[in-house]
């Protein structure tokens, strides 16, 4: 079940690569972006599209980067109180450790 698991996956991801190879060799042709003021940047349209799209990915990553940092906060301040609550517990002794019912009864 492993290696079907395994081989679907590589299938998957050569058929991803074959896609945006082709893709890549279709369109070698230049194209011009323009900007403002009349400013114009000439390259191939595979160079555009993957600059786009990494500048896509970067604006997605820094736009989760709040919601992550507070998360760390949170975990990491849910983390120092379990310590502290468990520094602040009465010592556990042998006989509670053994599964006996503390306190003698």
């Amino acid at each position: 079940m492993k290696s079907l698991v395994w081989f679907v996956q590589w299938l998957l991801k050569a058929a991803i690569f074959f896609t945006l190879f082709a893709f890549a060799l279709n369109n070698q042709g230049d194209v011009t972006v323009r900007f403002f003021f009349g400013h114009q940047w000439t390259a191939p349209l595979v160079m555009v599209v993957l600059i786009v799209f990494s500048a896509g990915l970067l604006m997605g990553v820094l736009g989760m980067v709040p919601r992550w940092w507070r998360q760390r906060q949170a975990a990491a301040r849910a983390r120092h109180a379990a310590q502290t609550a468990n520094s602040s517990a009465p010592p556990a002794t042998a006989a509670t450790e053994a599964g006996a019912p503390p306190y003698g009864l």
